[in-house]
């Protein structure tokens, strides 16, 4: 063993540990037939991303797992890697062409995909290295990208053989189209968000009549697309209408007026304006009755030549306008305010519009069954278990995945087109360039200029990332998974589809347990972000606090959602300096040391008994709650076994004992436990606690978990000592309250008619009370008459009384307990007048009053209890 520092220099520790851990490669994962293997893939973080809150919580989590799983003798891969991000990282980088007054259109697809290639390779890595800051106990020898050669391949293998499945088609549909971004989104990805809108409501002329149909809108701009105005076919109001032509108001085109059964006659005034080419329920009924569709957008947002007069307005600009004119012509009748649901990207927040646009799609039905299937019969259980049925609702109301994207970062998709050939039979799948058409043998050959959604290529992630489609040991040994911690906001975009695709491409399951963890909000409730201003920097934690007192704190204040502020960090940096003063205590004082020294041999006093079972109980709970994602249930059973039992009360016990080896050697193995189940939650502190024990062995990442020994857990040791802790808790109080100085010695009487309480008493240590308690003298006695100037109090079926004679000054302590009785009766009266005030209750918070009336019942007990303290001394 050797000496530790006096302080705990966090980040020198952390430097070091960090640094030996990655160059020795300590977390490298193999094959190892004599072991079952444990893998967790990490959700891959943007190359553009940067360490925050979500990140820190959700990679804690996985570290404590993966740590204890080594620990308990699995093999384990945590397999880390980065995503490419394909809009995301695309923004970035058109930023900077911006700032030099150009887009990626002035420099070419070729140029600007070196620029983004040259942007990755120096700013992706980022928070690869600040996930390492964290502790993270990954194989960081196996980073994978989502674009590497090998991944690719495999993205390419996945489209083609889906499209020879007939599972990738290609078509002309209603998408959600971001014009900021120019390119389709996927449905998970227009995120719908409640605004406050208005509701048009417009006279549409009926055809050589004076009359007019009024149509209810949101969006009045897309009436210049409209082919059609809808009735449901049993609204009678509209009866004699059927078969009649409109006039469509400002485009002056005629359009008819359909029965279709999807409308709502609740809706508006019952009768829609159909846009098939701008609304995806419109789309639908265009097709069901052959209508025109005609698009009135630029991909920028800007109405094109469809939309005559408003050409080249924006498309919002174009609504202020269309409605100024409707409203000259006398067609515009009323306009209401309308709360709906709008999307937006979920990369740039840009109002998404539905756009009719040829893109490929999944068909995600057929792969949705057996995903499903995983679920109901148990073989993949979602923690908490609530997430299950948000799972399978989604599941179950699948739609097509719509997976092209009109950017140019990311895997460019696999189809080439033969100029030559008719369009019915000039596509060429394949995972390379073909040099000629296999159907002409023509040379003009142009690739489809899309590339595949970001979430096309991590769907394979817990598989490609082990080199599939090649069949290798890894592959076999390391697959399926076994857990995956992730936030509740991508169960859709990726956790559903990784469960389909590793079903589809690999005939079994990715992983078998999901974690929904909780989300990093404020003090307040508020989510962090950038843009609340509200986000707390964890690099700024590791920096003032240290790695281990961010995921102790994160950790320990974690439930279904995490309400953070800076000063609840000091939580783990107090945790962390205890361990380090409590170690470097038991380190000075252990100077006789066997190592053969065996706890189940040795002949331990009661507090060493008591000590060693609430060890192997808080080993066994410890280990139950991380099996079962109780992590911050754990945190708490090490923080109370810890700080409370080890440090507080057995360390205070054994302080004059120090010259006995046993009780060295007891604390040390203690110790040492301790270390090993604090680990997977504080790797930098325990490890270095670890190096001065043990330096021979070094790694406490690659010791065995502690052993249960339950011959040693004894429910009888514990529950005399805890009589012991609760009747030196309640004497120091009852010193406390008569002010007694602490080296001032008591007499005291135990006092109980329970035969087996006295003989409990007895038992017990009376030397350890006497000490602890500040106590000259204890007497046991069946009953004891109240006497003059002693103190009193109960525990249970024992009740205990205090001399305090020649202790205090008896008129003093009188006078100062009768005033507080005095204040507290004045602050009472104060409550009970607020409280009886009408005006007061009906106007004030709910929780204001309830508060009020919690104080006033507090009050009233502590006054009860000042005045039986003044009776005492009676």
């Amino acid at each position: 063993m050797t000496e530790l520092e006096s302080r705990f220099n966090f980040k020198e520790i952390d430097e070091k540990w960090g640094k030996y851990w990655e160059s020795d490669g300590v977390f490298r994962a193999k094959v190892n037939p004599d072991k079952k293997s444990f893998t967790i893939v990490i959700p891959p973080p943007n190359v553009t991303g940067i360490l925050h809150m979500g990140h820190a919580l959700n990679n804690t989590l996985q570290d404590i797992l993966i740590r204890y799983k080594r620990m308990t003798g699995f093999e384990t891969l945590w397999m880390p890697g980065t995503d490419h991000a394909g809009i995301a990282t695309q923004n970035v980088v058109e930023k900077q062409l911006a700032k030099e007054g150009k887009t990626r259109q002035d420099i070419g697809r070729e140029q600007f995909t070196e620029l983004l290639w040259s942007w990755k390779n120096k700013y992706g890595d980022t928070i690869i290295h600040q996930l390492k800051k964290l502790g993270s106990s990954c194989d960081w020898d196996r980073t994978r990208f989502t674009m590497d050669d090998e991944y690719s391949l495999a993205v390419k293998e996945v489209f083609i053989r889906l499209y020879h499945k007939g599972l990738i088609y290609r078509g002309e549909y209603i998408i959600n189209w971001c014009p900021r971004c120019h390119t389709a989104l996927s449905d998970e990805e227009a995120e719908h968000k409640d605004t406050a809108g208005k509701l048009y409501h417009i006279k549409y002329p009926i055809k050589g009549e004076t009359g007019f149909v009024v149509v209810a809108t949101t969006r009045p701009e897309t009436m210049l697309g409209d082919t059609a105005v809808a009735v449901n076919p049993e609204d009678q109001r509209y009866a004699s209408l059927r078969g009649k032509i409109l006039m469509l108001p400002l485009v002056n085109r005629e359009i008819p007026i359909i029965e279709d059964a999807f409308v709502d006659p609740a809706f508006g005034t019952g009768a829609v304006k159909v846009t098939p080419a701008h609304d995806p329920n419109d789309f639908h009924m265009g097709r069901r009755h052959n209508l025109r569709f005609i698009n009135i957008l630029y991909p920028d947002g800007k109405i094109n030549r469809n939309g005559g007069q408003f050409h080249n307005m924006d498309r919002f600009v174009a609504r202020k306008a269309v409605v100024e004119e409707l409203d000259k012509l006398g067609l515009l009748v009323k306009i209401d305010e309308h709360s709906h649901a709008v999307g937006h990207c979920y990369r740039c927040n840009t109002v998404v519009e539905p756009y009719l646009s040829k893109q490929w799609f999944v068909k995600m039905a057929p792969l949705a069954q057996p995903a499903v299937k995983a679920v109901e019969e148990g073989r993949i259980k979602f923690y908490p278990d609530r997430w299950t049925k948000v799972y399978m609702n989604w599941m179950e109301n699948i739609r097509d995945w719509c997976i092209s994207r009109q950017i140019w970062w990311g895997h460019r998709i696999p189809v080439w087109y033969c100029q030559n050939c008719p369009e019915d039979k000039n596509m060429i799948v394949t995972s390379d360039a073909p040099a000629v058409c296999p159907h002409c043998g023509s040379k003009d050959l142009k690739q489809d200029e899309d590339v595949l959604d970001t979430w096309f290529s991590s769907w394979l992630w817990p598989f490609a990332t082990l080199n599939w489609p090649k069949a290798s040991k890894d592959l076999k040994y390391f697959y399926p998974g076994s857990a995956l911690f992730t936030a509740s906001e991508i169960i859709f975009f990726w956790v559903a589809r990784m469960i389909m695709a590793g079903i589809e491409f690999m005939g079994d399951i990715p992983f078998s347990e999901v974690y929904i963890h909780g989300t990093v909000r404020d003090a307040l409730g508020r989510k962090m972000s950038k843009s609340l201003g509200n986000a707390i920097d964890p690099l700024e934690i590791i920096n003032e606090y240290g790695a281990d007192a961010l995921r102790f704190s994160l950790i320990i204040n974690s439930g279904q959602d995490l309400y953070i502020s800076k000063e609840k960090f000091e939580i783990g940096r107090n945790f962390a300096n205890k361990i380090w003063n409590a170690s470097r205590l038991i380190l000075m004082n252990a100077k006789t040391i066997d190592p053969q020294f065996d706890l189940s041999k040795a002949d331990l006093d009661l507090a060493s008994q008591w000590i060693v079972s609430r060890m192997f109980t808080t080993v066994k709970r410890v280990g139950d709650c991380i099996d079962n994602y109780r992590y911050s249930e754990a945190e708490s059973l090490i923080n109370e076994f810890f700080w409370s039992q080890f440090c507080d009360w057995y360390l205070e016990i054994i302080k004059d004992q120090w010259d006995n080896p046993v009780i060295q050697n007891t604390a040390l193995k203690i110790l040492e436990n301790s270390l090993k189940i604090i680990h997977p939650f504080m790797p930098f502190v325990t490890q270095e606690l670890w190096a001065h024990i043990h330096p021979e062995q070094k790694d406490l990442g690659l010791q065995n978990w502690p052993k249960v020994q339950e011959r040693l857990i004894q429910t009888e040791i514990e529950n005399k000592m805890a009589l012991i802790i609760e009747l030196v808790t309640s004497i120091r109080n009852t010193r406390a309250e008569w002010n007694v100085k602490p080296a001032q010695k008591l007499d005291c009487v135990f006092v109980s008619d329970k035969p087996t309480i006295k003989s409990s008493l007895k038992e017990t240590e009376n030397a350890v009370v006497k000490r602890l308690a500040g106590l000259k003298s204890i007497e046991i006695r069946d009953d004891f008459p109240a006497q003059k100037n002693m103190a009193s109090g109960v525990i249970a079926d024992i009740k205990f009384y205090l001399s305090l004679e020649g202790a205090i000054d008896m008129e003093a302590e009188k006078r100062r307990i009768l005033s507080q009785i005095e204040e507290q009766t004045r602050l009472m009266d104060g409550l009970n007048k607020r409280l009886s005030n009408e005006a007061f209750i009906s106007k004030a918070k709910p929780e204001v009053v309830a508060n009020d009336r919690q104080r006033l019942v507090e009050l009233g007990e502590k006054i009860k209890k000042l005045k039986q303290i003044i009776a005492d001394l009676e």
